[in-house]
Order: structure tokens, then sequence, then C-alpha cells
């Protein structure tokens, strides 16, 4: 790779970014219920997606310490939407799973951030939704790497 070529990628970035990071912010405002936090969002989320787990294993998946876990269980176990069921082969730990509640929550979420999104797009042209149509993949793919 040449220079001038690390050069023009090092300026996609730096024009990219911060267009990533607004439209992330914006997508994240449009929220439902404030009074749960975008961390416990994320933990219903990741137990929806893959199932009941231990805690430890959920703060593994959501990168953080399982002091930090524990509090965020604890209070979605407090609002019902989460539960902990005894473990199969462990009995001094739990797993757990996502309630309705819970499920339901992360649905009203979803439909809200959607319906945002959707108004936003509409107000673009035809061609430029075409494009964005074909950008999907590539954003999957850098945000897999």
């Amino acid at each position: 790779m040449t220079t001038a070529t690390r050069t023009t990628i090092a300026e996609l970035a730096s024009l990219l970014r911060p267009s990533l990071l607004r439209l992330t912010r914006l997508v994240r405002n449009q929220r439902v219920d404030t009074s749960v936090t975008l961390t416990q969002l994320s933990a219903m989320a990741t137990l929806h997606q893959r199932g009941p787990m231990s805690a430890g294993e959920l703060a593994a998946c959501e990168k953080v310490q399982p002091p930090s876990m524990t509090k965020v269980l604890a209070n979605l176990e407090e609002r019902d939407l989460v539960r902990r069921d005894p473990h199969p082969g462990d009995k001094r730990q739990a797993i757990i799973g996502i309630t309705d509640a819970g499920t339901a929550l992360l649905d009203s979420e979803r439909r809200s951030r959607d319906a945002w999104l959707t108004r936003r797009l509409a107000a673009l042209t035809p061609e430029e939704r075409a494009l964005l149509q074909r950008v999907i993949p590539i954003l999957d793919k850098l945000a897999q790497q």
C-alpha cells in the first residue's frame, strides 16, 4: 500500500467516523423507556439473541466486569425484565434469561428506532436509498473486523 493510499484511507476514516457517531447517537436517542439504560438494553438484547446464560458469560459478552453486570442484572430483575433460574449443573450459579416483559420492552425500543429511521430514509431520494442499500454489506464487514 502506498503512502498516498494510506493517506486517502485515513482521510476517509476521518470523514466517516463523525458521521457514523452522529447517526448512531441519533438512533440511540429514539427511546421509549429512558428509565432503562443503554447498558441494560444491551444486556437484554444479548440475552434475547443468544439465549439464557450465566452472569459471568453475559459480562464477557458485554465486555464489562462481573461486578458491573451484577448491578445491571439486579436492576433488571427488580423490574421483572430478566429472571434468574437455577443452573442445572451448579446450584451456586444462576442462569439469566429475559422475561416476556423484557422482550416486549426490546421490541418497543426497536419499533421506535425503526420508525424514526424510516421517516428519515423517506426524506431521501430513491437513488440515495438504493446507494445506502448497497453500502449495508460494507458497513457490516467493517463491524465484523
